[in-house]
């Protein structure tokens, strides 16, 4: 038998590789043998990998190579009289955005009319840095408006929020109830489940007239799930910052240097009371550092958001990798070889390139023979891929997903009588103790990212 193939990365130097193409899924051709790259230790036993026949078809070609067409939403827009509104066209759809800036603190005054206390509540992810941001913000734009950590008493992340400088002798830290009723504006920040469970509360304790803030949409969903929506005396609003906290506090942190640096937002308004409510959420992600802050609806949001989350982050990245390391060291490759060709090549090359050059560039990076396996693995993937992905979509959209996540945050706590019963840690599965041990031993500076081969077609 022929020696197993590999296939060879490489990252384009010309912009040409980002060049528009379609990739039409080829026809069904004989099942071929498909082997890893070599090693010293690794026994190389080529796979089988099948062609589906339907795959193949002229149909499958046309479906794939030509898009649906959908007539193009219109664009959300919005009035602000404090921040400069622009419209910009991206792949031919208008939309309506505001740039941020450092040189706009000097505008958080006026966008925030009304507001003296804004009561951050949480201190998960988004908690820390959106605390820290708003405050430093402020505190350049010489504004007196008190930004506040709601925490439940005797909650690990007091200390935390301490030595960040949010104490109670300066009036910046205290109990979560006593912040949500002496707040104006309150950042909700909690996590998706303890929303659902508390969110009672909450409405009970917010002023009339003050404004709730949203960086998720999931409340709206679980509140529609039940036939329910939120109180009518406050307005509700959302910015959503398109990063993890940590990031959205570094980048900041970054933008004092260079202005401009920052995690984009996206922002909704979905109940607005008395005006107020546009320019309080611009001023709120213009705080944050967000270099552009776009339109959405709080619905759209939770749905693109939670699909996007099973289906992309949670789902598909963390399912292939588990999957092809198992598979890989089931036919004798070295774990930590199986690591590198898996999570590294996923987490550093392709996604970089994706991320800078676009999908194609991942294409055009291999050769010949790369392009043809990546062509067969398109073609055999596409579709189950898309029905896993309609079915995410329709979970969420019913909110089916929703109820799950409400069910499995109340399995961490003790209930009438019944042990808590949480989830196990992902961090103990065999793929992801190789990965401690192969970081463990990886030379200073030395960041992961694997680009000596890609194995394309390694599928049943």
């Amino acid at each position: 038998m022929a020696a197993a193939a590999h296939t060879t990365f490489w990252i384009p130097t010309s912009s040409a590789a980002a060049s528009s193409k379609t990739l039409n899924p080829v026809t069904s051709a004989a099942p071929r043998s498909i082997g890893f790259i070599s090693s010293s230790n690794f026994s190389s036993r080529p796979l089988r990998a099948r062609a589906l026949p339907f795959f193949g078809s002229a149909l499958a070609a046309r479906t794939v190579s030509t898009p649906a067409t959908i007539p193009a939403p219109s664009p959300l827009d919005f009035e602000t009289s404090v921040f400069n509104k622009e419209k910009i066209t991206l792949a031919g759809q208008d939309e309506y955005i505001v740039r941020g800036g450092r040189d706009l603190f000097n505008l958080l005054p006026d966008a925030f009319k009304g507001i003296k206390q804004i009561g951050v509540i949480g201190w998960g992810s988004q908690g820390p840095a959106q605390a820290q941001n708003l405050r430093d913000s402020l505190a350049e734009a010489k504004s007196d408006i008190l930004v506040k950590i709601g925490l439940r008493k005797g909650s690990s992340s007091c200390d935390e929020a301490r030595a960040a400088g949010f104490t109670e002798e300066n009036g910046t830290l205290g109990d979560i109830w006593e912040t949500v009723s002496g707040s104006d504006l309150v950042l909700l920040l909690i996590s998706d489940s303890a929303q659902a469970d508390n969110y009672e509360k909450v409405f009970s304790h917010m002023k009339q007239n003050s404004i709730l803030g949203l960086s998720h949409g999931f409340l709206l969903g679980h509140l529609q799930s039940m036939g329910l929506d939120f109180p009518k005396n406050i307005s509700v609003i959302a910015v959503c910052p398109k990063g993890m906290g940590p990031s959205v506090r570094r980048l900041y942190v970054q933008g004092k240097e260079v202005n401009g640096a920052g995690i984009n937002s996206s922002f909704a308004v979905h109940q607005d009371i008395d005006g107020r409510a546009t320019d309080v959420a611009l001023g709120w992600s213009v705080a944050l550092g967000s270099p552009f802050t776009f339109a959405t609806t709080l619905e759209q949001e939770y749905k693109s958001d939670i699909f996007g989350e099973r289906g992309i982050l949670l789902g598909a990245v963390h399912g292939i990798v588990e999957s092809l390391f198992r598979r890989y060291t089931e036919h004798g490759m070295d774990e930590a070889l199986a690591y590198k060709n898996t999570v590294e090549c996923i987490t550093g090359i392709v996604s970089k390139t994706i991320s800078t050059q676009g999908m194609l560039a991942v294409y055009n990076s291999l050769t010949e023979d790369g392009k043809r396996e990546f062509e067969r693995a398109y073609s055999a993937s596409y579709y189950p891929c898309m029905d896993i992905l309609y079915e995410c979509y329709e979970d969420v959209a019913s909110g089916s997903e929703i109820q799950s996540v409400v069910l499995a945050g109340r399995r961490f706590y003790e209930k009438e009588g019944l042990p808590a019963f949480p989830m196990g840690k992902i961090d103990q599965t065999r793929m992801w103790k190789v990965g401690q041990r192969v970081r463990a031993v990886r030379p200073a500076g030395d960041l992961g990212v694997y680009i000596l081969s890609l194995p394309v077609s390694l599928w049943h």
